[in-house]
C-alpha cells in the first residue's frame, strides 16, 4: 500500500527529527511483523517515551495522511518514513580503513535496508588487497579516486586512523564523493558543500561511563 500523502510539498527537517525517524521505524517494523494495521501518534509516543506532539509533527514533516480517531496505515506510513530519509533508494558507497570497524560495517548487512550499498573497501595492507570481506572486494587506496568518478559513487565511509583520514577524505572528495561519514578520531576541514557526519565512538563511551558510574549527564537535542 503507498502512503497516502498531502499536496503540499515536505516540509524542510531539522536534524533532531530526522535522528528520531528510525526509531519510528523500528517501532513500526515490529508492528508490522504482528499485523498490525494502524498505529496512532499516542500509541508511538507512549513506545518510545516522547510527546505526543513532538511525534505528530515529526510525522507531519513527511507529507502523509493520517485518519481522524484511526491513526496511519502501518505500511504507508513505513513507506512515508522511507522516502521522507531516503531510504527507499539505495545509495553506493566506499570504505576506506578494512581494520576491525571497517570489517564490521562492510558485514553489517542492515545497511541495504537503510539505503547504504557499500560497494568495495579500500585499504593500503597488501594482505588486504584483492582479498574480499564479507563479500566486498578490497582494493588498494590509490584506486579509490579514479573508481569514485568513474561508478558516480555517493558516500565515503572513513574508518582509517587519524593520521591518514584527512588525506583519505580528500582522495574521496577528489572523486566527487559528496557525502562523509566519519569514524576516525578527528575533525575533517572539508569545503562547505560537502556533507560530513562524524561518528565520536570515544565521547559517547564517555557518556556511558558517566552513566554507568551514576553521575549525572545531560541529555541533548539528539535524544
Amino acid at each position: 500500500m503507498q502512503a497516502q500523502t498531502s499536496e503540499r510539498p515536505m516540509k524542510s527537517a531539522p536534524t533532531p527529527s530526522l535522528r528520531r525517524m528510525p526509531m519510528y521505524l523500528r517501532c513500526l517494523y515490529a508492528l508490522r511483523k504482528t499485523d498490525v494495521e494502524w498505529v496512532s501518534c499516542t500509541y508511538l509516543a507512549e513506545v518510545l517515551q516522547k510527546d505526543p506532539t513532538l511525534v505528530r509533527k515529526d510525522l507531519a514533516m513527511t507529507g502523509i495522511v493520517g485518519k481522524p480517531k484511526v491513526g496511519f496505515h502501518v505500511t504507508g506510513l513505513v513507506a512515508a518514513i522511507e522516502h521522507f530519509i531516503g531510504w527507499d533508494n539505495l545509495e553506493d558507497a566506499f570504505l576506506a580503513g578494512v581494520g576491525n570497524l571497517g570489517s564490521a560495517l562492510l558485514g553489517y548487512e542492515g545497511f541495504a535496508q537503510h539505503g547504504l550499498n557499500i560497494v568495495a573497501g579500500f585499504d593500503v595492507d597488501a594482505e588486504k588487497v584483492g582479498t574480499e570481506v564479507h563479500g566486498k572486494r578490497i582494493l588498494h587506496i590509490d584506486k579509490l579516486t579514479d573508481l569514485a568518478q568513474r561508478m558516480h559513487i555517493g558516500i565515503g565511509i572513513v574508518t582509517v586512523g587519524a593520521r591518514t583520514a584527512q588525506a583519505v577524505a580528500d582522495r574521496m572528495v577528489a572523486g566527487g564523493i559528496r557525502a562523509i561519514w566519519n569514524f576516525a578520531p578527528v575533525r575533517l576541514e572539508m569545503p562547505p558543500e560537502i556533507i560530513v557526519e562524524n561518528e565520536d565512538l570515544a565521547g559517547t563511551l564517555a557518556v556511558i561511563s558517566r552513566r554507568l558510574a551514576g553521575l549525572n549527564v545531560e541529555t541533548d537535542e539528539r535524544e
